[in-house]
């Protein structure tokens, strides 16, 4: 697990300018990627890509949180060390590297995942997507 200081020097995070517009058009794709997925039946050929899908929409919303606090990331493992170091939320930061390895393990090996992982992962990150608006506050 690396350390934020070590994602700036690697320049993997970039310092900006707080951007709300970029966050709000974020949180506004985050909203219609999970609806999308919410709409779907589950199935065993679908669950793959519902996984992938849900992390996608929490990606976003994880991106707008870092938008907001003057930050582009470039490695979805340091968007792990900001929920955990810079939001100081560790419940986050432990959902998005839980389903950043999994939706990994899809996307980059062929791992499989029955319907009740993809009912599972679109719970967790639907509340964690409630939790980081909550957070966001615009």
């Amino acid at each position: 697990m690396m350390f934020w200081q070590e994602c700036l020097e690697k320049g993997v995070v970039r310092k900006s300018s707080p951007d709300k517009e970029l966050a709000k058009s974020l949180v506004k794709m985050s909203e219609l990627r999970l609806n999308f997925v919410k709409s779907v039946t589950i199935s065993r050929s679908n669950a793959p890509i519902v996984i992938t899908e849900s992390y996608e929409a929490l990606r976003e919303i994880c991106e707008a949180l870092i938008a907001l606090n003057g930050f582009k990331v470039y490695s979805h493992e340091c968007i792990t060390v900001f929920l955990k170091e810079i939001a100081k939320d560790s419940y986050l930061a432990e959902v998005f590297d839980r389903y950043r390895k999994i939706r990994n393990g899809v996307n980059y090996y062929g791992r499989q995942v029955s319907e009740e992982d993809a009912k599972q992962s679109l719970k967790d990150i639907a509340d964690a997507i409630s939790r980081t608006k909550s957070i966001l506050k615009i």
